[in-house]
C-alpha cells in the first residue's frame, strides 16, 4: 500500500478535472522570491512513485506559503527517474498548483540534446519555468556552457533558471558567463549552490535588478539573502516552511536580529538534514511527520541509525519550540521515540 498520512481512500481533487482553467505558463515566475521547496519524490514500499503522497505534499506546501514548487531536481532524485516518471511528477505538480504558484521543472542534463528534450517536455506539460543545471562530468569550458544554455533557450518559450552547483558538477559558471547568459530574455535567474555569500553583490551589478538570484544552499541562505539575494530553492523548507518564510520576511524588512534568532533552529535543522546524502535525511524527517515513506532509490540508501537518532532529536526540539512553523506534527508510534530523543538532547 502507498504510504499516506492518515491512510484511507484518496480524495477526489478538483485539480484533476479536465476542465480546470490553467493560467499562461511562466507569467508569474519572473518575480520569484522567498523560499521555494525542492520537492522530494515519495516512493511506496515497492519503490514506485507514491502519487497520492506527492499530490498531498504539493498541496500542503502551497497551503504553507511556498512561493514555487521545484520538481524533479536533485532532491527529487531526478537521476533515478524514468522519462515516464519525470513526466508524471511534473504533470501532478502542475495539476495541483492550478496556477496558484509557479511550478519549476528540473530539466538539466550533461547532454545538451537531452536537456532540450526535457525542456520541451516540461513546456508541453504546463510548467512555468525550468531549472537547468550546469552539465556534470563532461567538464565543459565556459564557452561550452554558454553554448549549452543558449541551445536550451532557443528551444523553448519557458523562462530558465540556471543552476550552479560545482560540488556536484565539478565545473561551475563564471560570473562573466552568468552575465552573458542573463542578456537572453528567457534566462531569468540563477540558483547558486556555491556557498559563496558574496556572489549576489558581485552579480547584481552585472545582471541588473530583475534577474533572480536564488540561494541553493540552505546553510548560507540567510547571508545570501542579506547581501542581495531574492530567495532560496530550499531543502529545509520542506520541513519548516513557515520558519523559512518568517526568516526571509524579517531579513527583507531589515529586522536582522529577529531573522538571526529564527536562523538558530533553521541552522540546526539544516545541519541535520545534510548529515548524510540528500534527500535521505529529508525523507526520514518527513516520514516522522507522517507525510511520506523514507525510501530512497539506489545508489542512495536510507539513514544509518546514529543519523536517525540525531535527526529525530533535532526535529523534536524544533517541533517543540516552533510547532506552528513546521509542515506537520510527529505522528504515530514515532511520537514517543521522538519525545525520548528530545529529552535526551536536553540533558
Amino acid at each position: 500500500m502507498p504510504f499516506r498520512r492518515g491512510g484511507g481512500t484518496p480524495i477526489n481533487k478538483p485539480w484533476l478535472r479536465e476542465h480546470a482553467v490553467m493560467p499562461i505558463p511562466g507569467r508569474h515566475v519572473s518575480k520569484l522570491s522567498g523560499f521555494a521547496p525542492a520537492l522530494p519524490t515519495p516512493f511506496d514500499e515497492n519503490g514506485a512513485i507514491d502519487r497520492a503522497a506527492f499530490e498531498l505534499f504539493c498541496d500542503r506546501q502551497i497551503d504553507e506559503g511556498a512561493t514555487a514548487l521545484v520538481v524533479c531536481g536533485t532532491t527529487g532524485e531526478a537521476p533515478t527517474l524514468s522519462p515516464e516518471e519525470h513526466t508524471e511528477l511534473v504533470r501532478i505538480a502542475v495539476g495541483v498548483a492550478r496556477g496558484r504558484i509557479p511550478v519549476i521543472a528540473g530539466a538539466g542534463s550533461n547532454s545538451t540534446a537531452h536537456a532540450v528534450e526535457l525542456t520541451k517536455d516540461a513546456e508541453s506539460l504546463g510548467a512555468d519555468a525550468i531549472l537547468s543545471v550546469v552539465p556534470y562530468y563532461n567538464k565543459p569550458t565556459q564557452a561550452g556552457l554558454y553554448a549549452h544554455f543558449s541551445a536550451i533557450a532557443q528551444s523553448t518559450g519557458l523562462p530558465i533558471i540556471l543552476y550552479d552547483v560545482p560540488s556536484r558538477t565539478v565545473c561551475g559558471l563564471a560570473d562573466e558567463t552568468v552575465a552573458r547568459l542573463a542578456e537572453m530574455p528567457q534566462i531569468i535567474g540563477l540558483k547558486d549552490a556555491t556557498g559563496d555569500v558574496t556572489r549576489p553583490m558581485r552579480l547584481r551589478q552585472l545582471v541588473g535588478t530583475d534577474f533572480r538570484l536564488l540561494s541553493g544552499d540552505d546553510a548560507t541562505a540567510l547571508a545570501f539573502l542579506a547581501l542581495g539575494g531574492n530567495g532560496c530553492i530550499s531543502v529545509t523548507s520542506n520541513v519548516a516552511p513557515s520558519l523559512c518564510r518568517n526568516m526571509f520576511l524579517e531579513c527583507k524588512q531589515g529586522q536582522m536580529s529577529r531573522a538571526q534568532r529564527l536562523a538558530i533552529p533553521f541552522t540546526q535543522l539544516t545541519a541535520a538534514l545534510f548529515r548524510e546524502s540528500n534527500p535521505a535525511p529529508l525523507k526520514y524527517a518527513l516520514s516522522l511527520l507522517g507525510l511520506m515513506s523514507p525510501k530512497v532509490r539506489l545508489p542512495l540508501v536510507e539513514l544509518t541509525n546514529p543519523t536517525k537518532a540525531e535527526l529525530t532529536g533535532i526535529l523534536a526540539q524544533v517541533c517543540d519550540g516552533y510547532s506552528v512553523s513546521m509542515i506537520g506534527k510527529i505522528r504515530g508510534p514515532a511520537h514517543s521515540n521522538v519525545r525520548h530523543a528530545s529529552d535526551a538532547c536536553r540533558h
